[in-house]
């Protein structure tokens, strides 16, 4: 797809979605984001994403940030999803969480810069994407690595939220915003985008 490609629905004037999210309870600048920019079609079903967003991203949240950006970041390059990884390459990034681990999550079995909770979170992360569900044996490596039940649910939704996320922003075909270079920072394309 082209990464500028036309959204399968009307992207919201920026004004127009700044309306809608006043509306829905979602920040304007959220609302800037061309993902919600597609979403603010529906105010109701935006908030709620946006409610569930900000709870895993910061309003009362227990699970490390990092761990977060690196499941994210799985998602994004394991589905294809350019804009997951692009918008999130800059969360992680203003996190301080190091380039070379976000890029390392592209063949996370073969890097040494994953302690034991980021492998179980990435392990977690492959096993629903590939098997729809997380493992026994890396359930186990995430209680040991994590040991506070509140992170191990935080990371079976944030897998699955990302997985959403990932999975609509590829069915609208949410292209990036203006002046954003696709997959930072060397535009190497997984083969899941080709």
């Amino acid at each position: 797809m082209d990464d500028k490609a036309k959204c399968r629905v009307r992207l919201l004037s920026k004004e127009e979605a700044h309306h809608a999210a006043q509306e829905a309870g979602i920040s304007p600048m959220m609302a800037d984001l061309n993902v919600f920019r597609a979403l603010l079609h529906h105010p109701k079903l935006a908030g709620a994403l946006n409610a569930q967003l900000s709870m895993l991203m910061g309003l009362g949240n227990v699970l490390d940030p990092r761990l977060r950006e690196l499941i994210i970041m799985r998602i994004g390059w394991e589905t294809g999803s350019n804009y997951e990884w692009t918008q999130h390459w800059r969360v992680a990034k203003m996190l301080g969480i190091p380039e070379n681990d976000l890029l390392s999550v592209r063949d996370w079995k073969s890097a040494s810069c994953f302690d034991a909770a980021d492998q179980a979170v990435l392990q977690a992360t492959d096993d629903i994407l590939q098997d729809g569900k997380i493992a026994i044996q890396t359930w186990t490596k995430l209680e040991n690595a994590l040991n506070d039940v509140q992170q191990v649910l935080e990371v079976v939704i944030a897998i699955c939220n990302w997985r959403t996320f990932s999975q609509l922003l590829m069915s609208l075909e949410v292209p990036l915003e203006d002046d954003v270079e696709s997959w930072p920072p060397d535009s190497i394309i997984p083969a899941a985008a080709s």
